[in-house]
């Protein structure tokens, strides 16, 4: 199987999204997760639906009584990378939960009657997947290291902002119906705190690990900001610790707590990314962004 989904693979990306055999004329993606124990990358060619504008994946495995790899990984990493055609985008991966998923997957039954009688040869509830895109249609052009850290930043406190939309939106929903709805506060808030604390741990290490000491040679005079900045990538990692915990048994969370202790986060986040643009753009405005080779 690994040998027939790697040329399928192959021929995708040779041919601009079209491939032959059982796949001809059928809607083929490619979906990139990491692997939850590997951290590895990995590659499926998957079919797909769309329904409105929601592009949607089954976890059909067909009809195995286990659920994918690509599903374990992606609920473990949920930023992926879908590939539909020529184009390839990044994603997050939200399953669909409740009355939402059994409507999706009459939709996608309707559109490939295959899923239908994929779930009727196995007892699991086979997953629907809702592939989001991420980041904005009409990016700002990145031409310096100072636009790349502001895309990073940009990107940050839109899925924040996503989060706690979402996390507003569970509320109004347990006041309307006067209790709680299970599990918790859902796969979908749960997807998109992965994402945006995955990322933000990515871009801090990747600061405290290049970014900072290669400034620091060049600029000894901010030695007492990059303290400062260290000291906030602490105190930000112990917030997403705390938020982990939470996460962790999503079906008993506090969703009072939660929200607290996300709103502490926010102000804290949003003071900390501040900061940094205030001392790291102007030397960064000067350096080309992808970096470019010295001259022979």
């Amino acid at each position: 199987m690994s040998s027939f989904n790697q040329s399928v693979i192959d021929e995708f990306r040779a041919n601009g999204g079209k491939v032959g055999g059982p796949f001809e004329g059928g809607d083929l993606l490619l979906l990139t997760t990491t692997g939850a124990k590997s951290g590895t990358q990995h590659t499926t060619p998957l079919g797909y639906v769309r329904h409105g504008e929601l592009l949607l994946v089954v976890g059909s495995n067909m009809g195995a009584p286990r659920h994918p790899d690509w599903y374990h990984n992606l609920l473990a990493h949920p930023l992926v990378q879908v590939e539909i055609g020529a184009e390839r985008y990044g994603a997050v991966a939200v399953p669909a939960e409740g009355e939402r998923r059994d409507r999706l997957f009459a939709h996608a039954v309707r559109a490939a009657p295959g899923y239908g009688d994929y779930q009727a040869n196995t007892p699991r509830v086979l997953p629907v997947v809702i592939l989001e895109r991420t980041g904005e249609d009409a990016p700002a052009p990145v031409r310096t290291l100072a636009d790349k850290v502001m895309e990073v930043h940009t990107w940050l406190r839109a899925q924040l902002q996503h989060v706690r939309a979402e996390v507003d939106a569970h509320f109004a929903a347990v006041a309307e119906g006067g209790e709680r709805p299970a599990p918790g506060l859902g796969l979908q808030i749960r997807q998109h705190c992965l994402a945006f604390c995955q990322s933000l741990e990515f871009h801090h290490v990747s600061e405290d690990r290049h970014l900072f000491p290669a400034m620091e040679t060049h600029h000894p005079e901010l030695g007492g900001a990059f303290d400062r900045l260290r000291a906030e990538h602490r105190t930000v990692a112990r917030l997403q610790q705390e938020l982990g915990t939470l996460l962790a048994d999503i079906a008993g969370a506090d969703p009072v707590r939660f929200r607290a202790e996300l709103e502490r986060m926010s102000e804290e986040l949003t003071a900390h990314l501040a900061y940094e643009e205030e001392v790291l753009l102007p030397p960064l405005a000067g350096i080309p962004f992808p970096p470019q080779a010295p001259k022979a």
